[in-house]
């Protein structure tokens, strides 16, 4: 039974991976949108060390757009068809100023508009493997990874059957062989 609740799970992480690479690609691609959001909540992976000691290169952003930004806050900002993750130093009006922690200079100034988010949680390298898997081999291999551990699952389900099969053809023959002796 846990290796069919396990198959089920596993499909359906497959399904759910797949199924948000294509709605990344196709919000990043066709829409120009360098952090879509689906259910309200961003990911990103840091690319550069401008954030130094605080995020590191391979570490992955959750991030969730915010009414209100403030002064200290670390947000994504889109600057052309790139996503910058920094720190606000400054808001006047509608101009947003911010510097990545590593940087000497502050950034051009950006429009309060273009904040995509605030960053809310760091894990720590594992944007490498999010990065791995957003690639059509990443994602391609996955699906392979996941087929094959399924097929597993179910040869050990048939081997598992069988093997309970034989013990009850067994028993069935004990008890027959012990009927004739009986009857004779």
């Amino acid at each position: 039974m846990w290796a069919r609740v396990l198959r089920v799970c596993l499909l359906a992480l497959v399904a759910a991976i797949i199924g948000l690479n294509v709605y990344m690609l196709n919000a990043s691609r066709l829409a120009g949108d360098v952090l879509p959001m689906p259910f309200g909540v961003g990911m990103t992976v840091v690319l550069s060390g401008s954030m130094e000691p605080e995020l590191s290169v391979g570490d992955l952003l959750i991030v969730i757009p915010s009414d209100e930004y403030k002064v200290d806050d670390v947000v994504v900002f889109q600057d052309g068809r790139t996503g910058v993750v920094h720190r606000i130093i400054e808001i006047e009006g509608e101009d947003v100023i911010t510097r990545g922690d590593a940087n000497n200079t502050e950034d051009a100034p950006i429009k309060y508009s273009q904040i995509k988010g605030r960053v809310v949680f760091a894990i720590p390298a594992i944007g490498y493997l999010v990065n791995i898997i957003k690639t059509p081999f990443g994602t391609v291999a996955l699906l392979i990874i996941a087929i094959l551990l399924m097929e597993g699952s179910f040869d050990r389900e048939k081997k598992a059957d069988k093997d309970a099969l034989d013990h009850i053809r067994n028993e069935i023959e004990k008890l027959k062989k012990e009927q004739q002796n009986s009857a004779k």
